[in-house]
Parts: structure tokens; sequence; C-alpha cells
């Protein structure tokens, strides 16, 4: 009985439960192993409490004593007198009867005092089956008897005499009514819970210190929540939430449904101008923006970033968790697996890259009948085709469902991709910076009979699954994407999809978790979703669509999803426009755009900026001239978001040598320039208190006429759509296809994929192809080296010049520093 009642606690269809069970069954284990809002018999301890609390409008009282208190009235001043009605419903009317005014008393048919007891009532219910050695007599004439035994309904009792008032089957009768209308409070009070909620976040402290200590002390001087009370907090069910640790929880996408007539919030979106290699603090001004909003402007907002990859993490860049008093923690964690998506990403991604090697091998060296009876095997005497091998059957136009009906030339069809290999497009990946897999050579072993090609690994985010799951809207689209992968081509130039070696259905099972958002929080304690990570130069550098969706319904109307896109606006902010918001649907309403001095000076002529390397002079003292001429990246980042119809504010996140009057020309020209605001954003060192201005500059810029518009329409030619992100983004005077580059949009163009988005991979270093080219570059060509497909993510994937897909390790990486605390477990030196 337990795990059946354990069993329909867990069932999302099951809101109410109600016990017919024998009284002997009845114990307290069992009572209240039933969840208290599933409890439409009231009989649970906590429901109980609840009653003598007085919590009437919290709890369900048990129909049988409601019944008992429906029959009586007038109770005020009178005895009564409950015999053999002990447990629950006993508790629930001697605390109902009280506060009537009544004067109770209780025993057994056993009791010694039982006949005085008798005499003096004017009431008397009976719980259980009278004696036979318990005369009628014992009664006093006028009295009320009111039975509840369980069976009242069966066994007549005789409890008449003269005078006396009886209600024997009358209790039963109205328990079974009280008990439906429990059952449709129940349904109620279950209907309302699933309504958005207001939030009730307590929003942490913070004591900043000077000077600011280090990320990761700053993070562990933190006590964060435990996860499960954020997610109450933000009106998340307990069955939305999947817990991970103590500081990590996976949210359902079962919320979107229970949400989907909920008003969206404000949609933010943090970009940044060209950034030098250290980066120029976009997940920092996220964070200490929505900090600002939540726990001193008192307005709902969600952060959503990427989670970070291994790469950089190791490399040189460091995590992506914020820093200073604006971050996510814990940091380590964020930075550190998380829940292990990036590991399904990869798992996935493999077992799709060893299927097209298996594949080729088999189908070289096996008959057109061998390759189809191992494909479609006999088992337990019994052959039959799966569900995706029927769907590559009708998708073939053989509309066939037993094997042994096939013809010779179906079978073939069918069994045979004839995959040319060098038109694999699909490579292996890790998560991890290793320049010396970025060429490799597969097949040596003496077991793959000569099959011997060159091929690559790429960095895990790079990988097409990642940029899948960034866009899907469901688990159902993620799904259909994954399928619709193409890894090669055909020896006839026809595409071949995941879906046509029949792994998709494996690889949906790999990221069945993965598509679920990570629920984190800021060291202000306000909500954050880490969901997807794609590099924003090599994919296309957001966080997920799902992640935004939810986050959206859950800041109610009046609220503020603020996300972040990779690198500077030429490239994040543009893919965010033209492929994330046509995957999602969904309208910016502000873009805030991140300007530093150091960056500024960068661009208007100052030297190299290098990670590892001490800053020069430059950039810690007062250069008016050189911040001046740095600005034209600044203006330009702002007209390109102006492209969109969108309105911008600058952030200008400060460092400790900018001098109040760089900070002063930068927020000027930033105006003339057509920001609707500029702000100096102190954060970092201050936490949410340090970036008010900055919130409530986006909370106005929000409130403004927005004209949202795609840069370009999809019905253009792959060419056209790549010239005009060139020209009117990067600057470029034209693009030049190399004749690799060339044949591939002919080819795509020709299997139907033209009219997808164009995703560009470019440095993130400069507006051009050129890292060097810093400012404004102006009069040069793009080119185009090479052109691939990403047709599950949905987006034609353009190379500009020479770029990586496997980033390499510095001579010095963070790694260097960082160490694992044998005793505490604790992590040193991570940032």
């Amino acid at each position: 009985i337990i795990g059946e009642i354990l069993r329909l606690n867990e069932d999302p269809n099951v809101q109410g439960l109600a016990l017919d069970l024998p009284e002997s069954l009845y114990s307290s284990k069992v009572l209240n192993t039933v969840k208290p809002e599933k409890d439409v018999d009231g009989l649970s301890d906590v429901n109980l409490g609840r009653l003598v609390r007085g919590d009437d409008s919290d709890c369900l009282v048990p129909p049988a004593a409601s019944a008992v208190m429906g029959l009586l009235e007038d109770l005020g001043g009178k005895r009564v007198l409950l015999v053999g009605v002990s447990g629950a419903v006993g508790a629930a009317l001697q605390c109902m009867l009280q506060r009537e005014g009544a004067e109770t008393m209780s025993c057994q048919w056993t009791s010694p005092q039982l006949q005085t007891k008798l005499h003096h009532a004017d009431v008397v219910v009976i719980g259980s089956t009278k004696p036979d050695d318990v005369p009628v007599s014992w009664i006093k004439p006028g009295t009320t008897i009111i039975s509840c035994a369980c069976d009242s309904l069966s066994e007549k009792q005789n409890y008449g005499q003269q005078n006396n008032h009886t209600a024997e089957n009358a209790v039963g009768s109205l328990a079974v009514a009280l008990r439906m209308q429990n059952t449709v409070k129940n349904m109620e009070r279950w209907i309302q819970s699933q309504q958005y909620r207001k939030w009730d976040l307590h929003c942490l402290k913070l004591q900043p210190l000077s000077p600011v200590p280090s990320d990761i002390e700053i993070s562990r001087a933190q006590s964060p929540k435990a996860v499960d009370v954020l997610a109450k907090e933000i009106g998340l069910l307990t069955d939305e939430v999947e817990i991970y640790g103590q500081t990590k929880a996976k949210v359902r996408l079962s919320l979107l449904e229970r949400l989907k007539d909920q008003p969206d919030g404000k949609y933010v979106l943090v970009a940044g101008i060209t950034p030098t290699p250290l980066g120029e603090g976009k997940s920092t001004v996220t964070i200490g923006l929505v900090q600002a909003l939540t726990a001193h402007l008192n307005i709902n907002s969600f952060a959503c970033l990427r989670q970070p990859s291994q790469g950089p993490t190791f490399g040189v860049k460091g995590g992506a968790a914020g820093g200073g008093y604006a971050q996510v923690i814990p940091m380590e964690e964020f930075n550190l697996h998380l829940t292990g998506d990036i590991h399904a990403i990869a798992a996935a991604n493999n077992l799709l890259a060893a299927a097209i090697d298996a594949r080729i091998l088999h189908e070289s060296t096996q008959s057109d009948k061998a390759l189809y009876n191992r494909l479609v095997p006999v088992v337990n005497g019994m052959r039959g085709f799966s569900p995706i091998q029927l769907a590559r059957l009708r998708r073939l136009g053989i509309n066939k469902t037993d094997p042994g009906t096939l013809t010779e030339e179906e079978m073939t069809k069918f069994a045979r991709l004839d995959i040319d290999p060098s038109t694999i497009t699909w490579q292996r990946v890790v998560d991890t910076n290793d320049r010396f897999l970025r060429k490799i050579t597969v097949g040596q072993a003496n077991t793959e009979k000569g099959f011997v090609r060159q091929a690559q690994f790429d960095i895990a985010v790079a990988s097409e699954i990642m940029a899948i799951l960034a866009l899907s809207t469901s688990l159902q689209d993620m799904k259909e994407r994954l399928g619709k992968m193409v890894v090669a081509n055909d020896k006839k130039g026809e595409p071949v999809t995941a879906e046509d070696l029949g792994v998709t259905g494996a690889l949906a099972v790999l990221m069945k978790d993965a598509i679920k958002p990570t629920l984190m929080q800021t060291l202000e304690g306000t909500p954050v979703f880490v969901h997807a990570g794609p590099f924003a130069n090599i994919a296309h550098g957001n966080s997920s669509v799902l992640a935004d969706k939810i986050a959206l319904k859950l800041v109610g109307e009046k609220g503020f999803v603020v996300t972040e896109a990779g690198f500077g606006a030429d490239i994040g902010m543009e893919k965010f426009f033209n492929i994330k918001c046509r995957a999602s649907g969904l309208v910016p309403s502000v873009v805030v755009l991140v300007a530093t001095v150091r960056a500024l000076k960068m661009h208007g002529g100052g030297p190299n900026v290098t990670a590892g390397a001490p800053l020069k002079k430059e950039y810690t003292e007062e250069n008016l001239q050189l911040v001046a001429d740095g600005c034209c990246n600044l203006q330009k980042q702002i007209q390109i978001a102006q492209l969109f119809g969108v309105p911008v504010v600058v952030a200008l996140n400060i460092f400790k040598t900018d001098s109040p009057a760089e900070v002063d020309l930068v927020c000027e020209i930033a105006k003339q320039s057509g920001a609707f605001d500029a702000v100096p954003c102190n954060h970092w060192s201050a936490g949410g208190r340090g970036a008010i201005k900055l919130a409530q500059a986006v909370e106005k810029a929000a409130s403004q006429k927005n004209s949202f518009k795609y840069l370009y329409g999809l019905e253009l030619p792959i060419v056209e759509k790549i010239r005009i992100i060139a020209q009117k983004v990067y600057g470029a005077q034209d693009v030049e296809f190399s004749p690799a580059a060339q044949s591939q949009v002919d080819r795509y163009t020709r299997q139907g994929f033209g009219n997808l988005p164009i995703c560009m991979a470019k440095t993130h270093l400069s507006l051009s192809h050129q890292p060097e080219r810093k400012g404004v570059p102006t009069g040069f060509i793009l080119p185009i080296s090479d052109v691939r497909a990403s047709i599950g993510a949905g987006f034609i994937y353009p190379l500009v010049g020479t770029m990586s897909t496997m980033p390499g390790l510095p001579t010095r990486p963070c790694f260097y520093d960082i160490d694992l605390d044998p005793v505490t477990e604790q992590v040193k030196g991570l940032f």
C-alpha cells in the first residue's frame, strides 16, 4: 500500500488521493505517506497540524469529522463525549468541538468511567461498534447520539430509546459528500498552484572589501541559498526541479506548458565592442545588472549565461562566471563540469562520428545481401525493421514493413549509404584546447582493413550538437534537428544525415537531460540560468532559447531577462538577432553594449594587449587622445545594433586605472553616437549597487518604442546574405569566395539549403578577418575560404580566412595555478 501511495505521490496526473482501507491499516505510517497537498481525507499529521493551528484555508478537514460537525448545532456549553473515536478523526473532532465552545471528553468502550461519562454527556459521538455488554440505558434521555463508525452503513446499531436524537446513517452519507467537496477544493488549490506565483525572493547581502579579493575568495565568502529554496522563491514547483547537489538544479521543460498564458518579461541582450584578448567583462556586466535590478530596485530579473568550456578555463581566458562582486556562485562548480551538459554533447557527437566510419567500413567489406541481413537481423525467429529504419524506407519511397518483401534493388537502396569519405564534415570533439588534434589520421589499425583517412578534432562547444542544444525549443524540436544533421554527401552528391545512419534516437537519449537549463544564483542570491555554451567566433555564441523562454515566463510581465552574446556585437549580437531570434520568435527590448577604456585605447592605436603579460603604461595612465581615437569602434558597434532597430545602452566597465576624464569622454561620445544612454559601472568592486544607474537606464530604454527587424531576408541567395553581413556589419568593401567555398555554396543551394540564415566563423579580435586590424577597418575584401552547413542547427557556416575550430594551449596555461587541497577538497587557484 505504501509503495502504491508513493507512486501516486509522484504522478503529476494525480492531484488527490483518498484512502479506503480496513480500519486496521489506518496507521500513522500509512496516512503520513500521502503528500499533504494530495491528502483529500485530511488525515496526515501536516493537515491535522494546520487544522489545530487554525489554518482553515490551508487544510482539509477529515470528512467524517466534518460530517459530525455538520449534524450538530448550538454546541456552546454542551458536553460532548467521544466514545471509541481515536486517531486523526478523533483529534480533528476534539479541536473543532472545542472551537465551537463545547466541553469534550473522550474514552473507549472499556473505560471504567464510561457509565458516568455517558450519563453526563449531552452529545455522544460513537466511533466504533457498541459492545453488547454496554446497555443503552446508560445513555440519559434527550442525548444526541451520532455514530461515525466505519461499519455504520452496513450494520445498523440500535442506540435508540425514547427522546434520544439519533443520527446513524447520516454521518456516512454526509462524509461521502464532504469527501467529494474536499476533492473539489483540492483540485481548486492545485489549479491555483499552477498559476504564476509572485516572487518571494530573499536576496543575499554583500560586504565588498577593498582591495577586491580574487573571484574564488569572494565566491567562498558568500553562503549561497539551497537551490530548492531559490526555486520556490521564484515560483517553481517541486516537480519542476531536479536537484544536483546543494546549489544547482535542472529545471524541467514542463514549466513552459504550465505558464504558457503568462506574458513574457522584457528581453535584454548584453553585447560588447571588439574585445582585447583579456575580455571586457560582458558576463560581469550581465550579473551586475541583474543584481542591481532585483536586489536593489526590487524588479524581477534573470540572467541567462552560457556554460564555459574547459578549453579557456584551463587555457588562457579564464572562466565565464563573471567576476569580482558580480558573479555566479559557487564559481568553481560553474566553471568545472556543472551538470555534465558538455560531456553529454561530446558523447553524442563522438557516437555519431564513430557511426560514420563504422558504416563506411561495413559497406566496403560486405555484399549487399550480407549488409542487409546484418542491418535487419533475425531475433528470436522474427525479423523486423526498427522505427528509424521504417522512417528511412518511407523517405526512400519504399512503402513496405516486412523485411522479407523488399526486392534486391530496394534492399541495396536501403542498406547502402555510399558515403563519400572526402565529403565528411562531421568531426570528433574533446573539450580541451589541444592543437595536436587539429589534423589527425584515423583507421591505421590492421583491423580497419586499409580504410585510412585524414580527420580532425574540434573543441566540444564547437559541435553542431551544442548549437542545436542552444536553438531547440522543445525535446521534439531537438530530436528533429539532431536527425537533420548533415554529416557527409553520398557518391551522387546527395546529403547523408544522422537520421540516415539510424542514430537519432540514441543521440536524443544522450541529450535528454542536457536540454534542461541549470538553475544557479548570483552573489546576491538572484536567479541565473546556465545553459549551452557555443563559441561566438566559430559558432553562434549564445545561450539557449529554452533558458530565455523559461526565464521570460518566470520574471513576469514587468521583469527582465538579461542574456549575453559572445565576443563583439559584430559577431555574437549579429548571430543573436539573425539566428537565435529567428529560432525563438522572441523580440529583444534593449542592447547593453559593454566597453572598457582599456579596449578603446587599444583601438585608438595603443600597443598590443597580450594575455598573461603586464599592461603597457598607455593603459594604466590617462590618455584622452587614445580613448577618443578608439571610440570609433564603439561608434561602429552602436551603429550595428541600430541596424536591427533596438535601443542601445552603453555600459562602461570601470577599471581602477580609468580616470574620471576618460570615463566622461567615453559616455559623451557614446550618447552623441546614438546610444540611448551611457553609464559607468562599478559592479566588479561594489556588486549590484555599482550597476544601479545601468539598471535604471535599461528600464527606461526598454519602455521605448521598438522597431526590431532582421538584417536580411532568408529568401536571398547565400552569397548575397554573406555579402550583406560583410558590408553592413563588418564594413568590408566586398567578399571573395575561394573555388571550394563557391562550390559548397552551389551544392547547398542545389540541395535545398539556400533559405537558411548565416553563421559567420570569423576572428573576434577585429571587425575584419585580420586580428591585428583594430579600430574600424575599411576597404578590405572579406575572404570566404570555405562554407559548411549546420542543417540541424539551421544555418550556413562560412569560414572567414583561416579559422581554427580547435584552440591551442599557451606557453603558460591557467592550469599552472589550479590545485586541489586533499584535506578540504577545495579548489585553489581558479581565477
